[in-house]
């Protein structure tokens, strides 16, 4: 008679059942993991923050270079983009010494454009809709006869939500050097 060299029934299905049991649950803790992680990230304020922030610095930097640029020769279209990157006080200013401010640059016949350099938010309170942007930018005049003229600056703006868009509301020239903001 024969003796088989067989081991214990069954030993060789355990282990491989193990493997599986085992990588069934390491999967399965895996998909828990990214499926909390990808709830937290949607739920989470401070993507929408970012947002607003990117939002109102990109519309601050716009505003402030639309305010910055005007063509004698499309006086209208200018001073309208004006109005339209602007609401309260300033956006009031802006309307009302329309006219006056136009006969001026017609007669002058400058062409100004800027270019943002760079531009930061200083602050930004979401909640409330309001934002500081400081914008540095170049800025190039034009007039008839003359060679263009650069110059550099650098400006502080107020922001304001209205109706989901970002508007400056009060726009001035930072203070540069050792002056105080006073």
């Amino acid at each position: 008679m024969r003796r088989g060299t067989r081991g214990p029934a069954g030993l060789g299905a355990p282990p491989l059942t193990a493997l599986a049991v085992v990588l069934a649950l390491t999967a399965a803790g895996f998909g828990t993991w990214a499926g909390w992680d990808w709830y937290a990230a949607a739920h989470d304020d401070t993507a929408g923050y970012a947002e607003q922030r990117d939002a109102a610095l990109a519309a601050g930097e716009q505003a402030v270079q639309n305010l910055n640029t005007l063509d004698h020769r499309s006086i209208s279209r200018g001073l309208d983009l004006w109005e339209s990157s602007t609401t309260g006080e300033l956006h009031e200013q802006l309307a009302s010494g329309r006219e006056e401010f136009a006969a001026k640059v017609r007669t002058a016949k400058t062409v100004t454009t800027a270019k943002v350099l760079s531009g930061a938010l200083t602050e930004l309170d979401d909640r409330a809709g309001r934002a500081r942007v400081l914008v540095a930018l170049r800025v190039t005049v034009k007039a008839p006869g003359d060679a263009s003229t650069d110059k550099d600056s650098r400006m502080l703006g107020e922001l304001t939500r209205t109706d989901g868009h970002w508007k400056l509301s009060a726009l001035g020239q930072a203070p540069v050097g050792g002056t105080s903001a006073g």
